[in-house]
């Protein structure tokens, strides 16, 4: 949608709200809800403001302490959300509605470098000065319940009634009970400018995904946040509810594994050649660098205290930092051929913040792009067997100090996006360190 078919659908009637809307630090959509003709008239050509503690608290909303850019010692001052209009498009699933995601300026009108958007962008550019292009798409995993929200809310999130109630992976009839709800979720997907490809069943109790074509990077992040967003929407107005978090309980867990390619200036894939897995010279740095700032990338890829539980043995989530063609085990697997040919991370779990998790996949291959790194062989077998091979960090804590202490990263981010995403785990830490949790509760309560 352009603005002129916006000024069209505003005057005629058939829209009247549009959303303006920003991703936070955890990866999610907040903004305003603007009339149509006010967005028109006045923030189409200014922006709107919005409090600059939206890339500064933790999950809760609560203020924390430890960012330079917002705190209560400077103010907790604005920035500016201005409206990226390539963006713009209907929201089928909320009546009489559009939405345009926004990238944040300071007051002085600057980019905020700690926006995740921004920080996308910036690893864009640096891949651009290279002439080539970063493609991707992710896929989500989600945990589908019969409990609404407030119902699960209530209940503590226990006890809650999945929508299958045994492994529906690939099946059809079990996908069938739920198909109402998928096939409205890829209809209104599909109104909303997305182009989604099919929807199937996983392992865990009411696990499913639905897949959308790849696109420019940046295009994907955008379209990931969209969905995901609007997937628990929709699932709210049918009277359900679902979870992309990484592990909501002891089965397998949400992954969201990221197609990564790169293209050239003619449009062709950079990664495509005559060496090892049909790599090119490029293609080989590109995951000899991915393999390289894997672990000191982690916090971008697994930002949560429960994204780490998903690294089991066997459990298709990755432990072992290998490479492999069309190999599960790996962390990093070589999908596609020709053209499409491509590298799936598949560290990621359905809780990542999908423009660090891109930016991270493009800064770590200009890592071994610029530094000419060589790719160890690949790896064939089971990588969990793999005992000399580096692991994904095993808590967040510990994927928190490789971040601290990570040259590549000062150098790829800058130290303030370091300092700040830090922050952020240590805030997680602490919260969690603080909590009693049910598996305390059941092991002492009487038995201690």
């Amino acid at each position: 949608m352009d603005l002129e078919e916006l000024d069209v659908s505003v005057n005629n009637g058939s829209i009247d709200t549009v959303l303006l809307a920003l991703t936070d630090m955890q990866g999610r959509l907040q903004g305003k809800r603007l009339h149509g003709r006010y967005f028109l008239d006045e923030v189409v050509s200014g922006g709107s403001e919005g409090c600059n503690y939206l890339l500064a608290v933790d999950v809760d909303m609560n203020t924390v302490d430890g960012y330079e850019m917002s705190s209560w010692s400077t103010g907790y001052g604005d920035f500016v959300m201005k409206p990226d209009f390539s963006t713009m498009r209907r929201v089928p699933w909320q009546p009489g509605t559009a939405i345009v995601l926004a990238d944040l300026l300071d007051t002085a009108g600057r980019p905020v470098p700690a926006s995740p958007r921004q920080i996308l962008r910036r690893q864009l550019d640096r891949l651009a000065a290279h002439g080539l292009t970063a493609f991707a798409g992710t896929e989500l995993e989600f945990v589908l319940y019969r409990d609404t929200y407030e119902q699960a809310f209530s209940k503590n999130y226990r006890d809650l009634v999945p929508a299958n109630q045994y492994n529906v992976d690939y099946s059809l009839l079990g996908t069938a009970r739920v198909e109402p709800l998928l096939r409205r979720i890829r209809n209104d997907m599909y109104g909303a400018g997305l182009v989604p490809e099919s929807a199937k069943g996983e392992c865990n109790l009411g696990q499913h995904e639905i897949a959308f074509r790849y696109a420019d990077a940046l295009t994907s992040a955008d379209n990931h946040v969209i969905y995901k967003n609007g997937a628990k929407e929709i699932a709210a107005q049918e009277g359900m509810a679902l979870t992309f978090m990484a592990k909501p309980n002891e089965r397998e867990g949400n992954s969201c594994h990221i197609h990564f390619s790169l293209r050239d200036e003619n449009g062709r894939s950079a990664m495509l050649g005559d060496g090892p897995a049909h790599l090119s010279e490029t293609g080989q740095r590109v995951l000899a660098g991915l393999l390289a700032t894997m672990r000191e990338f982690s916090l971008l890829f697994a930002p949560n205290i429960n994204s780490y539980k998903r690294y089991q043995p066997g459990s298709f989530a990755p432990t072992a930092l290998r490479w492999g063609v069309d190999n599960r085990t790996c962390s990093l697997r070589i999908a596609g051929h020709g053209q499409g040919m491509r590298v799936e991370n598949r560290v990621p779990g359905g809780d990542v913040n999908p423009y660090l998790a891109i930016a991270a996949l493009i800064a770590g291959a200009l890592h071994g792009i610029e530094n000419e790194l060589p790719l160890e062989d690949e790896f064939a077998g089971n990588a969990y067997q793999d005992e000399t091979a580096e692991r994904v960090p095993g808590t967040l804590r510990d994927a928190a100090d490789l971040w601290s202490a990570s040259g590549v990263a000062e150098a790829a981010f800058g130290a303030g996006v370091v300092a700040h995403y830090a922050n952020m785990a240590r805030v997680e830490l602490a919260a969690y360190d603080a909590a009693v949790t049910d598996w305390e509760l059941r092991r002492g309560f009487e038995r201690l």
